[in-house]
């Protein structure tokens, strides 16, 4: 059938990086799931703002809710458009949820942006976007914030999908990992069953190597430093991989696990390269595993359908990645700092794509119509 769905034979869940509603309706996603294997969907401000700031596809809808709701909140608008797409999105991958037994075939909604450092709006918000949505394979997205830990802890305890964003260091992960089983444990204490829960933790690959690529472009490390372009954000994820590995492994996890937790996916995300000295394929090829995700933009589905590469290769040259991790912190580079720049910056253009998007859906407003 292809390299795409060759993936799945690796262990590894390809996922769509992008929603819109014309490409629903016309179709595209269910051809991806039949032509490419393809078992989920993600969504985020950005991707919204782009489908629904831009052009007339949810003028239709918008206007029609607006006489049915004189006088609601722009943020109102905006999630009752949100919820539609999702919502066409989840019951197209219905049967691929169904057909896993709940393991895949999942939508991803993200929190509001704003609630990024609100732990009890974050879980109210995603208690309301549950419910709301109202299908049973969507994921409520969670920033990995200091804040969203607990968020994330209590949120899978009431029984909610969880697709924890904006990791990039392992400390990070770590922390939502544990977030994960300890909702886990206290949905077992209430009585619960566990065994339909599912989550992923997103990890953020390009943009480690991109903010590494420039230090470096800028003397860091100095020529020793021009060896680790393009290796830094790869040796990152596989050793988070190890990490995971070595987690699932502990007496804490199998216990959950025998009364049939299903394992927290890493997901790689942000894996359409930016530098295009690199293949186009980088972050495909060298990040499939078992029991993976990848989420992937239309343009690098289309790249690696044409020449990806299949192979086990996340878990394949560990200790060089070990290496590439001691080198940059031995040459300054300083990779904490960076991830915790990319947090914070993930978050203000998560807020900024939100403001835009707001914007863009007030603007349409038929009062607006003659501004």
């Amino acid at each position: 059938m292809g390299r795409l769905n060759d993936l799945a034979g690796a262990g590894q869940a390809l996922w769509l990086d992008f929603v819109d509603r014309k490409f629903l309706a016309a179709g595209g996603l269910q051809k991806m799931v039949d032509e490419d294997g393809l078992t989920g969907v993600t969504s985020n401000p950005s991707i919204f703002e782009k489908a629904m700031g831009h052009g007339d596809a949810y003028d239709e809808e918008l206007a029609a809710y607006d006489k049915t709701h004189p006088g609601a909140a722009t943020i109102d608008r905006y999630e009752h458009l949100a919820i539609l797409d999702i919502q066409a999105a989840a019951d197209t991958l219905r049967p691929v949820y169904d057909r896993l037994d709940g393991k895949d075939g999942y939508v991803s909604l993200e929190v509001s942006p704003y609630l990024a450092n609100d732990t009890d709006a974050t879980i109210a918000e995603a208690q309301k976007l549950w419910a709301a949505v109202d299908r049973p394979n969507l994921m409520v997205k969670i920033p990995g914030t200091p804040a969203g830990v607990p968020a994330i802890a209590a949120t899978i305890a009431a029984g909610i999908n969880v697709n924890v964003t904006l990791l990039f260091s392992i400390d990070a992960y770590k922390a939502v990992a544990e977030a994960y089983a300890t909702g886990l444990e206290e949905r077992l204490r209430q009585g619960q069953p566990i065994d339909r829960i599912a989550s992923v933790a997103s990890f953020f690959v390009s943009r480690i190597d991109s903010k590494i690529d420039d230090k470096i472009d800028a003397g860091v490390g100095g020529d020793e430093a021009k060896a680790l372009k393009g290796k830094v954000a790869i040796a990152n994820a596989k050793l988070a991989y190890a990490w995971y590995e070595e987690f699932i492994a502990t007496e804490r996890w199998q216990a959950l696990a025998a009364k049939g937790a299903q394992v927290q996916r890493l997901l790689w995300a942000s894996t359409g390269t930016k530098n295009p000295d690199y293949p186009d394929t980088l972050y495909l090829d060298t990040l499939i595993g078992k029991d993976t995700v990848n989420t992937v933009p239309p343009k690098t589905i289309d790249a690696f359908r044409e020449r990806g590469t299949v192979g086990q290769t996340l878990g394949a040259d560990v200790d060089d990645a070990r290496q590439v991790m001691e080198a940059q912190e031995r040459l300054g580079l300083d990779l904490k700092g960076v991830t915790d720049t990319l947090v914070e910056e993930g978050v203000a253009s998560f807020s900024k794509a939100f403001d835009d998007l707001l914007g863009a859906i007030a603007a349409k407003h038929p009062a607006n119509a003659d501004a």
